[in-house]
């Protein structure tokens, strides 16, 4: 710590913050230490947070943000040695062996639980980068990570993708400096650092046995204001701590899945139906009547289908006849 900031917490401890005011400073010192060691361990090139705004590749749109109730089941890719050192979307350094992912939507660093669908290993990666970007595939996977989830070597893999939310809030927090920590060397910075208070009163004048008058002195106020911040510091670092443990590798029940190209979702049973019998001579095509969101809809799929290649094909053809927003689907 810089000898400005020692003098900065031994000059507020000694000009009248109390005992739990000290104890409190001396906690965000500690979670400040932790943070920066964190941040130096696990993002080597700094990093920075970010959301984005829209964007678009080949003609898709892609429109990031924080849910933090993000579930989604999908298939993975891995990427490796052709991105290895590589700056990453939030400017990290891509590490082909760090547990590390790339997603279109969620917000940079996130941590997701994946979940491979196939051999029920799971693992919790940190998101950093943008990705992947084609089709049918709904998070790219660091070499590493692709390894301990068992799908190296097929290079696919049908997975569950699920935000870890307090995790991922937590480090929304540190990078953004909401909690009000400073980067590595700079002074303890507190939103409301605990001050001596007076509070005052119009009090009734009292006349003393000689009839003279007496005055009441303001007082200063006996407790000093809490810092609300130094627990929820700590309470963050430990959610990322945990988050970032090795190996972070799992065992899940899971059950059989199939793979569907889904056409769309349609409000209407006659337009579905109408695109459902233009796709016929792609296979089995269905209707599939779900409740979203309090309203009913028509699913038009393909399949069950085989494999992710063959999957892959149908959905190049049926984005070929017409339905640009059509996505493979493990269900």
């Amino acid at each position: 710590m810089r000898r400005s900031s020692v003098r900065a917490v031994l000059l507020a401890c000694g000009l009248g913050l109390f005992v739990t005011g000290c104890a409190e400073t001396q906690l965000l010192i500690h979670s400040a230490k932790r943070a920066s060691q964190a941040i130096d361990s696990n993002t080597p090139s700094g990093g920075y947070y970010k959301v984005g705004n829209p964007y678009q590749i080949e003609g898709i749109w892609y429109h990031p943000e924080e849910n933090y109730e993000y579930d989604e089941t999908g298939i993975a890719s891995w990427y490796g040695a052709q991105f290895h050192g590589k700056l990453t979307a939030n400017g990290e350094d891509y590490d082909m062996n760090a547990l590390t992912a790339a997603h279109r939507t969620l917000p940079m660093p996130s941590f997701v639980r994946v979940t491979n669908l196939e051999n029920g290993r799971s693992l919790v990666l940190k998101v950093n980068d943008r990705g992947p970007f084609a089709k049918g595939r709904i998070i790219d996977i660091s070499r590493r990570g692709s390894q301990l989830l068992g799908f190296q070597q097929q290079g696919t893999a049908r997975v569950r993708v699920q935000i870890l939310a307090d995790q991922s809030r937590a480090i929304a927090a540190r990078m953004q400096n909401q909690s009000q920590l400073a980067r590595v060397g700079s002074p303890i910075t507190v939103d409301k650092m605990p001050k001596a208070t007076v509070s005052a009163e119009t009090l009734p004048v009292l006349v003393g046995a000689s009839g003279s008058t007496s005055t009441v002195t303001p007082v200063p106020s006996s407790a000093p204001a809490p810092i609300p911040q130094a627990a929820e510091i700590a309470r963050q670092e430990d959610l990322i701590a945990n988050a970032e443990k090795e190996p972070r590798l799992g065992q899940e029940r899971v059950e059989p899945t199939s793979i569907f190209v889904q056409a769309g979702a349609f409000g209407l049973f006659e337009n579905a139906n109408k695109v459902r019998a233009r796709l016929s001579s792609l296979g089995n095509v269905f209707l599939d009547r779900v409740l979203i969101n309090g309203k009913d809809l028509f699913r038009v799929r393909v399949g069950p289908i085989a494999s992710v290649g063959d999957a892959d094909t149908v959905l190049a053809q049926v984005v070929g006849t017409g339905y640009p927003d059509a996505r493979i689907i493990v269900d």
